[in-house]
């Protein structure tokens, strides 16, 4: 992509994805997920490290666990599950980008043998019950329509014993229809530059997995910690302004500036916040 400006605001999740992943390499740097900033004065690589840390922590992986890790994006916190623990991992996503990138990833790490990246929908998952150990979903559910069904998938999926773990952008409450129409250019904004999302509640996402019988190990709002990825977000764009031109234009730059304020205004109003969960599945 060169000199162009992305404006896909009606397009599906996954083809805005492959228009702005060259970018967002920039700008969210090469784990394209939020930071955990535990002390605050981390960079957005250490803070995005320990963001999969946290995961990593409430997955409780070995080198015989089985993970199928949902929306890989490029493959990076599949390569480190892997390479770190020795476990297994298959990693999918519907962005023929992102799993031809992490097929390049993985092809070059020392754990290749034990990563394996598909084409797939998590709301339709090509796998057989209970064939995985610990289903791992970062930051992607936001992106599915239909998060029962993704849900529904996970639990199937999930062998007795294992864990869904997951984080993400959330609501902090059902937003009432006089706040939507209040915020309704930020939300298009929103929409603009990430594509089309739509959050629920942390707690939508424990009714809905005890609905399936799993139990929730662990559950909390961490808007605090991610809250400083904004500022880094919003640094990389200007260090980086003219790389990011050069792949989606002046106009796309401009939104994604506009949308770290946006971002960190509703983290300030309470109207979005950052959940992290592990739900396990009964012997």
């Amino acid at each position: 992509m060169t000199n162009r400006d992305i404006t896909l605001s009606d397009s599906d999740p996954t083809l805005h994805y492959d228009s702005v992943v060259d970018a967002w390499a920039y700008l969210l740097e090469d784990d394209l997920h939020y930071g955990y900033f535990a002390e605050g004065g981390e960079s957005l690589t250490m803070a995005t490290d320990a963001l999969t840390n946290e995961m990593m922590e409430l997955a409780g992986l070995s080198a015989a666990t089985r993970v199928l890790d949902i929306g890989c994006g490029t493959g990076r916190a599949a390569c480190r599950l892997a390479t770190e623990t020795g476990c297994t991992v298959v990693g999918i996503s519907p962005s023929r980008t992102c799993v031809q990138r992490s097929r390049e990833r993985a092809a070059s790490m020392d754990a290749a043998d034990r990563l394996h990246f598909l084409s797939g929908d998590g709301m339709l998952l090509p796998h057989p019950e209970q064939a995985f150990d610990v289903v791992w979903v970062m930051e992607s559910s936001h992106l599915m329509e239909d998060k029962s069904r993704l849900l529904h998938e996970c639990s199937r999926v999930l062998a007795p014993g294992g864990r869904v773990v997951l984080c993400d952008i959330t609501l902090a409450r059902k937003l009432a229809l006089e706040e939507v129409i209040d915020h309704r250019d930020d939300f298009l904004l929103l929409k603009d530059v990430y594509g089309r999302a739509r959050m629920e509640p942390l707690s939508f996402y424990e009714s809905q997995l005890q609905a399936l019988g799993l139990e929730t190990e662990h559950s909390r709002n961490i808007a605090r910690e991610t809250r400083p990825t904004f500022g880094h977000w919003r640094a990389n764009a200007q260090r980086h302004s003219d790389q990011v031109i050069e792949s989606i234009g002046a106009s796309a730059q401009s939104q994604f500036l506009a949308s770290c304020d946006v971002l960190e205004k509703f983290w300030d109003l309470d109207i979005l916040r950052y959940g992290i969960l592990s739900a396990v599945k009964p012997a």
